[in-house]
């Protein structure tokens, strides 16, 4: 049965540490990163896009942001998506 089983979309949702945050600018304003959301492609490869609140406050418009390449944030991709997968293979089903 599972190999019939189509799922369509993983993703997971990581808090970027303080210290790795960045900020970068969207339409003439400026957001602090804070989050990750990392999907699994169907190749097997990881996707990720970093997501944010205004600098200035307020909740803001949900915009996507690339995620610079350094060495040390790719490593928490991949610790967040190793670590993702050992939770999803330990869950206890439907609470």
């Amino acid at each position: 049965m599972t190999d019939d089983l189509e799922v369509s979309a993983l993703a997971i949702n990581v808090t970027i540490p303080q210290a790795l945050r960045w900020t970068d600018t969207r339409r003439g304003e400026a957001f602090t990163l804070t989050t990750l959301n990392i999907r699994l492609l169907p190749d097997g490869h990881l996707a990720v896009k970093a997501y944010g609140r205004p600098v200035a406050g307020g909740r803001g418009a949900y915009v996507s942001f690339p995620v610079p390449d350094r060495p040390e944030l790719a490593a928490l991709v991949t610790d967040a998506a190793g670590r993702a997968g050992e939770l999803w293979a330990a869950h206890r089903g439907l609470g």
